[in-house]
């Protein structure tokens, strides 16, 4: 007998800080610190979710509203349950929540040597735009800036 998990998007609030402490430094290489993730319990103009299969938190994700455009500023997922749309529902969930204030476009950077992340944005509507060279400071590695131009017209592709 096969058991159907369950996942559910939350807001972020103090009881899931730690379990984001534990994931992030596994799928991060340049983790984002406690500090980072406290600024966005009380961030005015961003939006946070967190992933919750099975009563454990999986992932989590974020994005600042700047005038007209959602930045998406952080999406990550445990890697042991990474490639099971846990990714995907927390992009659209963010999107949908960033147009229902009122946001015009999206925007976001992602390692150009993540193709699994750039493949989910380009199904999601985002276009490569720009590079911006040896953007992060861990390694050096390039950033691919995408953005999904239209957001008030958006609607996801998939569920």
């Amino acid at each position: 007998m096969s058991v159907k998990s369950t996942l559910r998007l939350e807001k972020f609030d103090e009881s899931h800080l730690s379990a984001l402490l534990l994931i992030e430094p596994t799928v991060n290489t340049a983790p984002w610190s406690e500090r980072a993730f406290r600024n966005e319990l009380n961030h005015d103009n961003g939006i946070f979710r967190v992933a919750i299969q099975d009563g454990e938190v999986v992932g989590y994700g974020g994005v600042w509203l700047v005038i007209d455009e959602a930045h998406i500023t952080t999406v990550a997922v445990k890697p042991e349950v990474q490639r099971q749309g846990i990714g995907r529902r927390l992009v659209i969930e963010l999107l949908s929540a960033a147009r229902d204030q009122g946001m015009l476009c999206s925007t976001l950077e992602v390692r150009a040597g993540n193709d699994v992340a750039i493949r989910l944005y380009e199904r999601l509507g985002f276009q490569q735009a720009a590079v911006r060279r040896k953007y992060y400071p861990d390694n050096q590695e390039d950033a691919v800036v995408m953005w999904l131009y239209d957001l008030k017209s958006w609607e996801p592709p998939f569920r």
